[in-house]
C-alpha cells in the first residue's frame, strides 16, 4: 500500500506549539508567508489533540509550558505508532547542553534556541521537510519493489496452511474466514482506545496474512485424534494440545535467520498462543490477560466463533445466537473483553461474511 502521508514540497501542514501568544503569532505569520498551512496551539495537551485530529508534516515545539512540557509531548508522540515519524523541532529559551540532550533523547530531530532568527528556523524547517519527503519517497520505492515478492511468499504460505488443513475436509473455508475476521477486528481495534497505539497498518497487514498459520502444527497430529468424531480422551486431548508448540517451533527456525521479521514473529505468537485464555487456564503456557500476545487474543475470538458456526467431524454447526452467546459469556474469562466488545459491534458483518462463505447454521 502506498504511503498516504505525503509532504507537499510547497505547502506543508505545520503545528506550532508555544504557551506565549507573541511567539505563536510571530512563527505562524512567518511560516504562512512561506506558503505553509500553520496550526498554532498554546499547550501540550492541545497539541496532542490537534495531532489526533489531523496529522501534521512537522511540529515546532516549545519546552517550558504549564501542565505538560515539550519533552513529555514529544515522548508521547514517539510512543504512538501513528505519529512517531513526525519530525519535531524544539524551539526553546533553554540553553543548557543537558536540555538539548534531553530534547534529542525524547525524540526531537533538531533544536533552535530562543531568541531565534527566522532565517534559521526557516532553513531547519525546510531541511526536515525535505528529509521527510525523501523518507516517504524511499519507503514507496522499497514497498513497490518488495510487493510482488511479498505477494508470492504470502500465497505460498497460505497454500501450505491449506495443505495442513486439507486432512479435515469439514473445515471448509475456515482459513479464509478467520483471515477476514482477524483483519476487520484489528481494523476496528486500531481505531479506538486502548489498542490504537499498538495496531497500525502493518499490524493489520501481518495479522491478515499470518492468521492462516494458527493451526499449522496440526500437520503433526495423528488422524485418530484430529479426525475423531467423538469426544477426545484425556490422552488424546493432550496430544491435540501439542499443535500450538509444534506450529510455533516450525516457524522459530525461520525466525533464527530473520529475527526482526514482524510477519514471522506474529505468526509464531498466533500459532503458539491462540488457545491461551484471559483467565490463565489455557495452553500451552498458561498465559493470563495481557501476557497473551494481542494478535493471539484477536485470533482466539475469530477462531472460536468460526469453529462454533461451522460443521466439524465431532459436531454440527451452532446457531448464530448460540455462538454470539458463547463469545459474550467468555468475555473476561476466555477472551480479552476489549476484543469481545469490538466483535459484538461487528458480529452482523461476521455473520454476513460467514453466510456468504459456507455457514449453514
Amino acid at each position: 500500500m502506498k504511503n498516504d502521508n505525503k509532504v507537499d514540497p510547497v505547502q506543508a501542514n505545520i503545528l506550532v506549539v508555544d504557551d506565549v501568544p507573541a511567539n505563536l503569532t510571530l512563527l505562524t505569520g512567518m511560516l504562512k508567508e512561506k506558503g505553509h498551512r500553520v496550526r498554532p496551539v498554546p499547550s501540550g495537551k492541545l497539541a496532542l489533540k490537534a495531532v489526533e485530529h489531523e496529522q501534521p508534516d512537522l511540529i515546532l515545539l516549545d519546552i517550558t509550558m504549564p501542565e505538560m512540557d515539550g519533552f513529555e509531548v514529544c515522548r508521547r508522540l514517539k510512543q504512538d505508532v501513528r505519529f512517531r515519524d513526525i519530525p519535531v523541532i524544539f524551539i526553546s529559551a533553554l540553553t543548557e547542553t543537558l536540555d538539548k540532550v534531553k530534547a534529542f533523547g525524547s525524540g526531537g530531530v533538531d533544536y533552535v534556541t530562543k531568541p531565534f532568527q527566522f532565517e534559521e528556523v526557516e532553513a531547519r524547517v525546510e531541511t526536515h521537510l525535505k528529509l521527510r519527503r525523501y523518507q516517504v519517497h524511499l519507503e514507496d520505492l522499497v514497498e513497490e519493489q518488495v510487493q510482488e515478492i511479498s505477494a508470492s511468499q504470502v500465497s505460498t504460505i497460505f497454500a501450505l496452511s491449506k495443505l495442513a488443513e486439507s486432512r479435515d475436509r469439514e473445515t471448509g473455508r475456515h482459513l479464509e474466514r478467520v483471515q477476514i475476521f482477524c483483519g476487520i477486528l484489528a481494523e476496528k481495534l486500531g481505531r479506538e482506545e486502548p489498542y490504537n497505539r499498538v495496531i497500525d497498518e502493518a499490524f493489520i497487514h501481518n495479522i491478515f496474512n499470518a492468521s492462516p498459520l494458527h493451526d499449522i502444527g496440526k500437520v503433526a497430529s495423528p488422524d485418530r485424534v484430529l479426525l475423531k468424531s467423538g469426544e477426545l480422551t484425556e490422552e488424546e486431548f493432550n496430544i491435540m494440545k501439542e499443535h500450538p508448540v509444534v506450529g510455533a517451533a516450525t516457524m522459530e527456525s525461520v525466525r533464527d535467520v530473520y529475527p526482526r521479521n514482524t510477519f514471522i514473529n506474529m505468526g509464531i505468537s498466533i500459532a503458539r498462543s491462540h488457545h491461551e485464555r484471559w483467565d490463565g487456564r489455557g495452553y500451552p503456557d498458561g498465559l493470563k490477560g495481557e501476557e497473551i500476545p494481542l494478535a493471539a487474543r484477536i485470533m482466539a475470538v475469530a477462531d472460536v466463533y468460526d469453529a462454533l458456526r461451522s460443521c466439524r467431524c465431532y459436531k454440527g454447526p451452532c446457531t448464530r445466537e448460540q455462538a454470539l452467546g458463547f463469545i459474550e459469556k467468555g468475555s473476561g474469562v476466555q477472551f480479552d473483553p476489549v476484543v469481545v466488545t469490538a466483535f459484538l459491534m461487528l458480529e452482523e458483518e461476521f455473520d454476513r461474511i460467514g453466510s456468504e462463505m459456507g455457514y449453514t447454521g
